[in-house]
């Protein structure tokens, strides 16, 4: 596989496969761990939902499951499901089966959303536990706003660019006052859902952004690539981190519509 200089430039991690991605991740939010344990003693995550869970899981093997300091971490969600914690469609079902269950995390470390109240108050709620996180300094403050400062934020990417809960056309992408927001709409089921918002994603240390597959290639290009003011300006567009663009974790098939991008055998 060739790519040319300015994909590492723009902060673009392609793969083979999604082996050698997870490999990759793995390494990624390790070290970014470690980091964020020696500077502040603590490491706040946010996680997504779909696919991501699944291509972190090398975290749970050797060597991460005994080096990282997981009972460290402090991890809550950019996005997640009104519905029950047992729910097919929960993000932390999702994660709970996939990583927390694998691995020394702190139960209390562990902050989901209240799933028995309406959207909006899961989120009034959520934005409130949040706000205590940041009083006791667990999650930094963001330099150049009042936001907080995760240390990593951690997105997947909707064939039709989404990120998080923060859908194409959406109101919420307006949103600038609030720090977790709500939706009663979405345009995939389920319909109520919690979401970071946009300055929210945007103050983090670090954002990453996981993508696998050739349904994604377009929104990828459109997320990406320098198109013109003609093209859908797609959600995923939009986000970024205090040290500039998202790093962008993509298998071939999801780059493949990259300008410039091309296979080498």
């Amino acid at each position: 596989m060739a790519l040319s200089g300015s994909h590492k430039d723009r902060g673009l991690r392609i793969h083979e496969n999604l082996d050698e991605l997870s490999t990759d991740l793995a390494f990624y939010i390790a070290e970014l761990s470690e980091e964020s344990v020696k500077e502040r003693g603590v490491f706040s995550v946010a996680l997504s939902g779909g696919s991501l869970i699944g291509l972190m899981g090398k975290l749970c093997e050797a060597p991460y499951n005994k080096t990282v300091d997981w009972t460290k971490w402090y991890v809550l969600w950019a996005d997640e499901r009104v519905v029950a914690k047992n729910h097919a469609d929960s993000n932390y079902k999702l994660a709970k089966e996939g990583l927390f269950s694998k691995v020394p995390i702190v139960p209390s470390h562990v902050h989901s959303i209240n799933d028995s109240v309406s959207a909006e108050e899961a989120a009034d709620e959520y934005e409130f536990v949040i706000r205590q996180l940041v009083k006791s300094r667990v999650i930094s403050v963001s330099d150049i706003s009042d936001c907080p400062k995760f240390d990593l934020i951690l997105l997947g990417m909707g064939s039709d660019g989404h990120v998080a809960s923060l859908f194409p056309n959406h109101p919420v992408l307006d949103e600038k006052n609030e720090w977790v927001t709500f939706i009663t709409d979405s345009p995939e089921p389920p319909p109520e859902r919690i979401t970071f918002t946009l300055p929210v994603i945007n103050s983090a240390a670090n954002v990453a952004v996981v993508v696998t597959g050739d349904s994604k290639a377009n929104a990828v290009h459109l997320a990406v690539d320098d198109v013109g003011p003609e093209c859908p300006l797609v959600p995923a567009r939009m986000v970024q981190s205090t040290r500039g663009k998202p790093v962008w974790f993509l298998d071939k098939l999801a780059a493949s519509k990259l300008d410039g991008f091309q296979f080498s055998e």
